[in-house]
């Protein structure tokens, strides 16, 4: 069974909606990930560090045959592509791509929890995930469940479709 891989895409620096798509065209370059579905367009008001400008935020399902903490380090070359900087705990940024869920794995390494420790807390993550994740009934029972319990409180808008092209 092949099992899909979630991907949380956001970003508040710059042109936020441009950086998810190069964001999506570099995944979809990576010769061992083929992306499957793309969500909507969410935007959303920050999370953690609430005195910054408002994400844009997507959901991307992949699959892979990367081991999870290969496909990792293509999430981080993505970033660094992007001129992604780590300067401030849940801060602004160029982009930001996380593994979110890994089909029914739970992973708890140094480097990389999966599902993401987070993603019950978030709206935007769990709401386009929960609109890519439609035919994924493990993945879809985890989010609807998150969804269920309304930890995340802050607003969140369908803003539109990312729309790629293989220019």
């Amino acid at each position: 069974m092949t099992e899909h891989v979630y991907l949380s895409i956001g970003g508040n620096i710059g042109d936020s909606v441009a950086n998810l798509k190069a964001a999506v065209l570099a995944l979809q370059a990576h010769p061992d990930i083929q992306i499957t579905a793309v969500s909507a367009i969410y935007e959303t008001e920050p999370w953690g560090n609430r005195d910054q400008a408002n994400f844009n935020n997507i959901a991307v399902a992949v699959t892979t045959t990367l081991t999870p903490l290969a496909l990792l380090a293509a999430l981080h070359n993505v970033e660094q592509t992007l001129h992604r900087e780590r300067l401030i705990h849940w801060g602004p940024r160029t982009i930001d791509l996380d593994i979110v869920y890994w089909g029914a794995r739970v992973l708890d390494l140094p480097d990389l929890q999966v599902p993401h420790p987070h993603a019950a807390e978030r709206n935007f993550v769990l709401l386009p995930v929960q609109e890519i994740a439609q035919n994924d009934p493990l993945v879809l029972a985890q989010v609807e469940a998150a969804l269920e319990q309304q930890l995340d409180k802050s607003w969140i808008n369908k803003v539109g479709e990312l729309v790629i092209t293989n220019d």
